[in-house]
């Protein structure tokens, strides 16, 4: 029975997934039993565990659901031993089973009772992997990791308040927020201490609204003493969002509270995006770059994760990794896991040439995402403008056309809608945008010029893709 259901579910995996996905995370796992329908499976390793956890559970959980029904659980269990022939390098003794609960809806942390003078225990959302311990500090990061410490040991008391972490994606922003976090309540555990993506803090105060409950929202966050927003970014459009934000960064400041953000671009880039009182609000303290790893960096990063997670691999391996995966963190990572499924399910050592193969496979279906501020540096650069210049109210022909284009561009090689475009390029409207792209359409059919700049630009960003 629990092997006919597995079977249904595979399905939909291998419908929903590209093949080498497919194969090295699903296929190694065995369905155990189904009672009363809680799905049991056993996977390899803890890690396994953890990965699955992270990178599938939307797809489990409406998988499952699927097959199940609505009222459907998983339950993993964990094997320990590789000498049992129960499953591919693993053991029949089983440990604890660990349970996967799939709510409709997750609990929202400003319905905490809370009492003024009293102590209330807020869960502070970290992940312990996060920590300074874990934080493997190079030029790409000395000056924002240094400035981390000392908030670390001083919250809300240092000239660095609101601390605002921002660099590409992958960099190890969320990370460097959360060891902040982390180091705050190992030395002052009476300290209350909250991280929250944007989206979920959106969610929440939309949730509060329709339940008639803004003071409890209000009241909960405004109790926080360190409180970490990862990816403002998100609060693009979101004017209500955005004012009731504002008056809790108000409330927190003036308490000597500490503000740790996050984004994928400095302040200034999020002219248009976010209001400007609360743009503003966010300058005050420091502002720190997360930039891409040097080689020396990457390669302790590897060594440092291959130990914690206690994975031997060879110094060629690792160096081999290191030289070839050079964007972020998350793909460095991504390697490092790529090979540890891979040493799994052929229980054999790591090689050089296995390394070589993972490598090129993870290289080849890469496919980073272009964003619109990339857009206009590349449109900036083309023309020899100023970013400013083009974000700018300027009716000159040159800005204005290569705004048009950077519209245009933007359009045809991102997921954002013309609101979004128009919000990021000048604080324009989306009929702004959608006459921009027009206009590039009509220009490219009768001038050369015109055609030649969009076709060279288009050019360079389907190199990304």
């Amino acid at each position: 029975m629990h092997q006919e259901i597995w079977n249904r579910c595979l399905l939909i995996f291998k419908d929903n997934l590209e093949w080498d996905k497919y194969k090295t995370f699903f296929e190694p796992i065995m369905p155990v039993s189904v009672k009363q329908n809680v799905l049991t499976i056993q996977v390899p390793t803890l890690f396994y565990y953890e990965y699955m956890e992270e990178h599938y559970i939307d797809l489990l959980k409406k998988t499952i659901r699927r097959v199940l029904g609505q009222d459907a659980r998983l339950e993993y269990r964990i094997a320990v031993n590789k000498e049992s022939t129960t499953l591919p390098g693993s053991s029949g003794q089983l440990s604890n089973p660990a349970t996967r609960m799939f709510p409709d809806k997750l609990p929202n942390p400003y319905y905490a009772p809370g009492i003024p003078g009293k102590t209330i225990q807020i869960n502070p959302q970290l992940k312990p992997e996060y920590s300074f311990d874990n934080f493997v500090e190079g030029e790409c990061n000395r000056m924002a990791g240094s400035a981390g410490l000392t908030i670390a040991n001083d919250p809300g008391k240092t000239a660095f308040n609101p601390f605002f972490i921002f660099g590409e994606p992958g960099l190890g922003k969320t990370h460097l927020a959360q060891a902040i976090g982390i180091k705050v309540k190992e030395q002052m555990p009476g300290k209350t201490v909250l991280y929250v993506d944007a989206t979920k803090f959106r969610t929440q105060y939309v949730d509060a609204q329709l339940k008639n409950q803004i003071n409890d929202f209000l009241h909960f966050y405004q109790y926080i003493d360190v409180l970490i927003i990862d990816d403002v970014q998100y609060f693009e459009g979101q004017t209500k969002t955005q004012q009731t934000f504002f008056d809790i960064f108000n409330h927190l400041h003036q308490r000597n509270r500490q503000l740790i953000l996050t984004s994928d671009r400095p302040p200034v880039d999020l002219q248009g995006l976010i209001n400007e009182r609360l743009l503003s609000r966010f300058k005050w303290g420091l502002s720190a770059e997360l930039k891409e790893p040097d080689y020396a960096t990457r390669l302790e990063i590897l060594k440092r994760r291959a130990y914690r997670d206690g994975i031997r691999l060879p110094e060629e391996v690792l160096e081999y990794v290191a030289k070839n995966i050079a964007d972020n963190v998350r793909e460095l990572e991504g390697a490092l896991n790529g090979l540890m499924f891979q040493a799994t399910q052929s229980k054999k050592d790591i090689t050089l040439e296995t390394a070589r193969a993972t490598i090129e496979r993870l290289v080849k279906h890469s496919r980073p995402e272009i964003s619109i501020s990339y857009i206009l540096h590349e449109v900036a650069d083309y023309n020899r403008l100023n970013e400013h210049d083009i974000l700018s109210s300027t009716r000159k022909r040159e800005i204005v056309q290569a705004r048009q284009i950077a519209m245009y561009l933007s359009k045809q090689f991102t997921k954002n809608s013309l609101k979004s475009i128009g919000n990021q390029l000048g604080n324009k409207d989306h009929a702004t945008v959608l006459h921009a792209c027009r206009t590039v359409n009509n220009l490219m059919e009768t001038d050369r010029l015109v055609k030649g700049q969009v076709d060279a630009l288009a050019g360079r960003l389907r190199q990304l893709c």
